[in-house]
């Protein structure tokens, strides 16, 4: 996601929000980082290139937003809306910049040279300088710190439903984490939503076969590391131990007992990581999403939020988290 103002002459970035979730799960269900987390100097760049040209072309007086999805390095513009987005407000927070009390503005005929454009940010202003006095400036976006936004679900009160992400926003709310890192920034945000990270214990895997990559690799050998042991369905479980990290193999629920379900009953399992796809692996697995809804598992569905997840365990480490205010 990408917001900007622009006055049909000129453009500025008011911030670039990488989603965690991968493309296919609706904005407003995914958490997203700003400024990005992992995005490239040129993919950035091509964003902002392709968002100012795309605000020029449309001319655009007051807010856009757009969408973009990102493979291998290459930019594909998803849809653009010449409006304020539901991301204005947590970009507003993030930046401490009143994009929407500007971009009316611009609307009633200003300009954005009208607007002073602050300095960029210094990891110590963490601490110094914000939040800045004047929020009708135009902010950097790129700052030393982050800002996570992540979906509040309704699922725990609506016993049975399932609580696999898709293109159907589902969220009734957001909340926000602000750290010096990602990690911990998006551990702030997971427990504003309502879901404590373990610090211990036993995490479960069900993995499909698209995702059994790299990045589950190094999810699961961190969570290794710092102190959990691992148990998976067979075929994500031969994946990780060939190489070369300890797994342990659990039944399916159609396998026969005891399987998976009988072990997060019987409280040994403390955290759940199960990507599925295909409408017979979907219905396969929901006993597994809703049980650990039920007793309180934390739970990840796509891969990039379960890696997400094991870094914001990792940062525990790293002392006890800081409250700071973000408004005077």
């Amino acid at each position: 996601d990408v917001d900007a103002l622009c006055d049909g002459q000129n453009v500025h970035i008011a911030g670039i929000m990488q989603h965690i979730e991968e493309a296919g799960v609706h904005s407003g269900d995914s958490a997203c980082s700003l400024p990005p987390y992992s995005l490239s100097e040129k993919v950035i760049a091509k964003l902002e290139e392709q968002t100012k040209a795309l605000a020029i072309g449309l001319n655009v007086v007051g807010l856009m937003n757009v969408q973009f999805a990102i493979k291998d390095e290459e930019v594909y513009l998803i849809e653009v809306n010449p409006r304020a987005s539901r991301t204005v407000p947590f970009v507003a927070k993030a930046t401490d910049s009143a994009i929407a009390s500007i971009a009316a503005r611009l609307m009633a005929g200003e300009k954005l040279s009208d607007f002073s454009k602050r300095e960029s940010y210094k990891q110590k202003d963490y601490q110094e300088k914000f939040p800045k006095t004047d929020p009708m400036t135009l902010a950097d976006p790129n700052m030393p710190w982050f800002s996570v936004k992540e979906a509040v679900m309704p699922f725990a009160r609506f016993p049975g439903v399932d609580t696999i992400l898709g293109p159907e926003m589902r969220s009734t709310g957001e909340v926000m984490g602000w750290d010096r890192n990602f990690a911990r920034a998006f551990l702030k945000a997971q427990l504003g939503a309502g879901m404590t990270l373990p610090t211990s214990g036993k995490v479960f895997f069900s993995i499909k076969d698209s995702d059994k990559t790299p990045l589950l690799l190094e999810t699961a050998k961190l969570l290794t590391e710092i102190g959990f042991d691992l148990i998976a369905t067979r075929g994500t479980a031969k994946f990780i131990q060939k190489n070369g990290i300890n797994c342990d193999t659990v039944n399916k629920v159609h396998e026969g007992r005891p399987n998976i379900v009988d072990r997060m009953k019987n409280n040994e399992i403390s955290l759940v990581m199960n990507t599925t796809e295909g409408v017979q692996s979907i219905r396969d697995s929901r006993d597994i999403r809703s049980v650990a809804l039920f007793d309180k598992i934390p739970y990840f569905t796509t891969a990039a939020a379960a890696n997400a997840a094991a870094l914001a365990i990792q940062s525990y480490a790293d002392g006890e988290l800081e409250v700071k205010p973000l408004q005077n």
